[in-house]
């Protein structure tokens, strides 16, 4: 199909369907466990992959030095995630040959074959509550050689979480451990762990070796990677670390950002398109400036539209959406993706935005008070023979000669203009209702502040939020919290 001779439109509902059900991250996923377990049969395990239901899930690594609060943070994500809670004790737990080997090392205190450990990883790992539950991995990998060999067994987080802090607090925090311990009387009382006591002079040491590789690590893992300090409260740590994991990582699948901007007169909204549309590519749809272009085309349309655009009268909302439908179903919207203003300026244009499936998925709602709107609009004039735009206090004229040729728009005479506040303070609080996600911005500020904003939340996908739910009791998930 040659798209210069025929404007070739894409139905909407084919982007909202595969972004709704996230069908190109579903491919990825299928299209890399194709590749690391190689089938013999690929359809038929395809099938068994769907019907374990076990793509999205959470596969976290949680990593840091001794006493920095790995196992409460681990348990914690676990019990929002209800992902399995996989400990190094728990992985030995396991039965099998594998299992046997590994812990006769243990107890000669030798050190674990690295290729057995990740071996005895991936065993725990395919079982089936770890595939449709997901899981948090404590304090493993050990070092950048079992991260690789885990990879190299299709074995890779979506998010790793590293806790750091100061060598002294975490020794502090050794020295200091207590257990509850039950006396004859039955009362409960604090005494020193003194069996952890002894094992804590090997501490340095440990810190030393965990030194030696958390570089390699961090170098491994830095396209999914997230340090979060350690010390601080245990309830700031699991905040940051979960608000890490609900950041979903961006695939490399087709991602078109559909913008609504919307603000009352003189809050920018104008600059800040144009901004996403330069960085990003996307198409700049202004829907007045759309409805001027189409009534100067020689077409049956803009001779409908004609008379309405010159009298000053408002264009009727079946014609509008006609108009701006037949634009965002061209190629370049669909591909690129596109930012839109001026449209819908009340409930009932969203509400046939909505049905025509033209849905955004980034709004914004550029929030400034009356009395700076009034000082940017009254105050703001143009130059009718450069077309230059000036402002009385934030961009004044070069020259007398330039500043006798300056007009004011007539729409931004103080008149017109609270008349045209007043209507939008009427509809904004039913459109904030249409749209409960989005995002409100003070545009009360220099631009580049504002720009920044929009961007920080247009480039980032949309957090997956995980419910609280019960958590399932696995093995290795009941040792004694103090990692």
């Amino acid at each position: 199909m040659d798209p210069t001779a025929n404007t070739l439109r894409i139905p909407p509902e084919m982007l909202l369907y595969a972004e709704k059900h996230e069908i190109f991250d579903l491919m990825q996923s299928m299209l890399r466990n194709l590749i690391v377990d190689k089938p013999e049969d690929p359809i038929q395990y395809l099938i068994t992959l769907l019907k374990r239901d076990s793509i999205g899930v959470p596969r976290i690594m949680l990593l840091g030095p001794p006493a920095s609060g790995k196992r409460t943070t681990a348990r914690q994500l676990c019990e929002r995630t209800r992902a399995v809670h996989i400990t190094e004790p728990g992985v030995l737990e396991g039965e099998g040959e594998l299992a046997r080997e590994a812990k006769w090392h243990a107890d000669r205190l030798q050190e674990i074959p690295c290729e057995l450990w990740v071996k005895l990883i991936q065993q725990r790992l395919s079982k089936l509550d770890c595939i449709r539950q997901g899981w948090v991995l404590e304090g493993i990998p050990h070092s950048r050689q079992e991260a690789l060999l885990l990879q190299e067994l299709g074995i890779s987080p979506h998010h790793v979480v590293m806790l750091e802090a100061p060598d002294e607090i975490l020794i502090r925090r050794r020295q200091c451990r207590r257990v509850s311990v039950c006396s004859e009387d039955g009362s409960e009382e604090s005494q020193y762990d003194e069996k952890r006591v002894l094992s804590d002079d090997n501490t340095a040491t440990r810190l030393l070796k965990y030194h030696q590789e958390v570089s390699a690590l961090q170098r491994t893992f830095q396209n999914c990677l997230k340090i979060i300090k350690a010390d601080q409260s245990h309830e700031d740590v699991f905040a940051q670390a979960l608000s890490y994991i609900q950041r979903r990582p961006r695939p490399p699948a087709p991602y078109t950002p559909r913008v609504l901007l919307f603000g009352p007169p003189g809050s920018g909204k104008r600059l800040q398109a144009e901004l996403i549309s330069q960085k990003y590519n996307l198409v700049n749809i202004c829907c007045g400036e759309l409805l001027k272009a189409v009534s100067a085309d020689k077409t049956s349309m803009g001779e409908l539209i004609k008379p309405y655009l010159a009298s000053g009268e408002q264009v009727p909302n079946d014609l509008v959406l006609q108009i701006l439908t037949q634009r965002l179903s061209r190629m370049d919207c669909a591909a690129r993706g596109w930012v839109l203003r001026g449209f819908p300026r009340n409930i009932e244009q969203a509400e046939m935005l909505k049905e025509s499936n033209f849905i955004p998925n980034r709004v914004f709602f550029l929030e400034m008070p009356d009395d700076a709107v009034k000082e940017v609009v009254t105050l703001r004039a143009v130059d009718h023979v450069t077309g230059e735009r000036y402002h009385s206090l934030f961009k004044p004229p070069p020259g007398p000669e330039v500043q006798a040729r300056l007009c004011q728009n007539p729409r931004d005479s103080q008149a017109r203009l609270l008349n045209r506040l007043s209507c939008y303070s009427v509809q904004v609080p039913a459109l904030k209702a249409m749209y409960p996600d989005a995002v409100h911005v003070n545009a009360d500020q220099d631009p580049r502040a504002i720009f920044e904003t929009l961007e920080s939340r247009l480039v980032e996908r949309l957090p997956k939020c995980y419910s609280v739910l019960p958590s399932t009791q696995e093995p290795g998930s009941g040792e004694k919290a103090g990692e």
